[in-house]
């Protein structure tokens, strides 16, 4: 199917927020995240069939939307948060969050409302433990401001007040193109909710706060001892992901196309193993981005952009999370800016943003190997992806 082909079917019957169809029983729903200087109208609200792996090309809604290139959803799935990843030189030149409603019999999406995330470019954020406060990572990709990392208050109705908090520290200017001032990439909470772990690929550091809004509610974040985590320099950390019973993490490193895993107590991250996505190659291989772990923990999962446009497989040690390598896999694409396992644990699907396709294929529950490719559907800059399990 050629992308000319494509679009006019994704616009047919919906039109902004409207043109909603129910989604048959048996299916589940995704939620696609995108980048919109192209042709993508903003989210895209899809049915997956999880005994095929088939996405359905005809969206079930269309939400018009600014550049939502991260989806975030509450823990009942009943809010959807997007930061819409405006930056200088845009169409919207100003970062802003937005807030959903979803309906939870027909996973319809409805605007709560938008805010400034005040800072360019936002490109992740996270809910809190107890889902009162979202953290906004403002990448922002010029060096003035530099990047900030905004915490925003959540109403119990999912509406989003304005940022009560900023944090910004300085770059290690290791890079000078890429580094020459802090860039927050991700921040997520620590398994407990007691701490925060913001990611700056223009520091190579882990920041660290300790999160007590009830101590002060204007200042939920407080720098916690220690106050970061170093990593090598010109490595530029991106993403963080706790493992599931919360005793380590890992983390990956764009700019040196690396994983590092740490043992985890108490707000302290301890570095264990550092393994390479692509180790001798390039720079121009080396861009690692996305992780994410088997609902069952025994696989580790990694997207390495670049020209090398992998997903890794690892496998987990039960006792350590330490890694071993078991296969590389070409993403038959370019620039693999997201993944996602399906809730089955059959499929993972793959958000190439360069070639405008999610790919889907087949997963081995048991071996964690990844299999043959069962779709390739185009996409106009796919950027994340989330699923709406049944409930």
């Amino acid at each position: 199917m050629k992308m000319r082909n494509f679009w006019p079917l994704l616009m047919a019957g919906s039109v902004g927020a409207m043109g909603v169809q129910a989604a048959p029983a048996d299916d589940y729903q995704l939620l696609v995240g995108s980048y919109t200087a192209g042709q993508s109208q903003g989210i895209y609200r899809l049915n997956f069939d999880s005994a095929t792996g088939q996405i359905d090309a005809k969206p079930l809604q269309v939400v018009k939307s600014e550049n939502p290139s991260w989806l975030t959803l509450s823990k009942d799935q009943h809010v959807l948060f997007v930061v819409n990843e405006n930056g200088p030189g845009q169409k919207d030149p100003v970062g802003r969050v937005s807030s959903y409603a979803i309906n939870p019999k027909t996973h319809e999406l409805t605007l709560i409302n938008q805010v400034q995330s005040l800072g360019n470019e936002p490109t992740h954020s996270s809910l809190s433990g107890d889902g009162t406060h979202l953290f906004v990572s403002n990448y922002s990709v010029v060096e003035d401001p530099g990047g900030t990392l905004a915490v925003l208050p959540v109403g119990t109705d999912g509406k989003l007040k304005t940022v009560v908090q900023l944090s910004a520290h300085p770059s290690s200017r290791v890079n000078p193109e890429r580094q020459a001032s802090n860039h927050v990439h991700s921040t997520i909470s620590s398994p407990d909710g007691k701490y925060v772990f913001s990611n700056d690929l223009g520091a190579d550091k882990i920041f660290v706060y300790r999160f007590d809004p009830k101590a002060n509610p204007d200042l939920p974040l407080t720098p916690a001892t220690p106050a970061s985590v170093s990593l090598p320099p010109g490595s530029g950390p991106r993403h963080l992901l706790f493992s599931a019973d919360g005793k380590h993490a890992w983390l990956t490193t764009e700019m040196s196309a690396q994983v590092t895993v740490f043992d985890y107590q108490d707000g302290t991250l301890k570095p264990t193993q550092t393994v390479d996505l692509a180790a001798g190659q390039p720079t121009s291989d080396k861009a690692g981005a996305a992780l994410h772990a088997s609902k069952d923990g025994k696989f580790l999962y990694v997207s390495n952009r670049g020209t090398a446009n992998q997903l890794l497989v690892f496998s987990i040690d039960p006792a350590t999370a330490q890694l071993k390598e078991l296969q590389r896999r070409s993403v038959e694409g370019d620039h693999p800016r997201e993944f996602s396992l399906d809730p089955s644990g059959k499929f993972l699907l793959i958000a190439n943003q360069k070639s405008n396709q999610i790919v889907v294929v087949e997963r081995d529950a048991k071996t964690g190997l990844l299999g043959k490719t069962v779709q390739k559907l185009p996409m106009d800059a796919p950027s994340d992806l989330k699923f709406l399990v049944r409930q």
